[in-house]
């Protein structure tokens, strides 16, 4: 699973590759689609290399329908990156709750304070 993660991370690390994914969340899409934002500033050729990077991370799919090529995000391998980060995301969680609650004793015992000097 961890070489499966590292793929992920290093697919997910560019942004073109994110903006290709971003786009993805609103359907299928075709190559030529997703390639279209991108070539003013690179080749096709580059835009292909970003969806093989994509492919091989498994964050999304590739088909052929005659001439098309239809794109789609590949839930799964999101999946596989939710359940690695949960831990972490509750740790963060319970870490800012504990936070807020020290945050919250500060200022009324700052409120305390200025009444008493009143």
């Amino acid at each position: 699973m961890q070489d499966t993660l590292s793929q992920t991370f290093a697919a997910l690390a560019d942004p073109t590759r994110r903006a290709m994914l971003a786009r993805l969340t609103r359907g299928e899409a075709s190559v030529s689609e997703l390639a279209k934002p991108f070539l003013k500033d690179m080749s096709l050729p580059a835009v292909t290399k970003h969806l093989k990077v994509l492919e091989k991370a498994s964050l999304i799919t590739k088909t052929r329908e005659a001439q098309w090529r239809p794109c789609k995000l590949n839930e799964t391998a999101f999946k596989d990156v939710e359940e690695w980060m949960e831990p972490y995301r509750q740790y963060w969680e319970e870490s800012f709750d504990r936070l807020d609650e020290y945050l919250k004793t500060v200022t009324a015992n700052k409120k305390k304070n200025q009444r008493k000097k009143k």
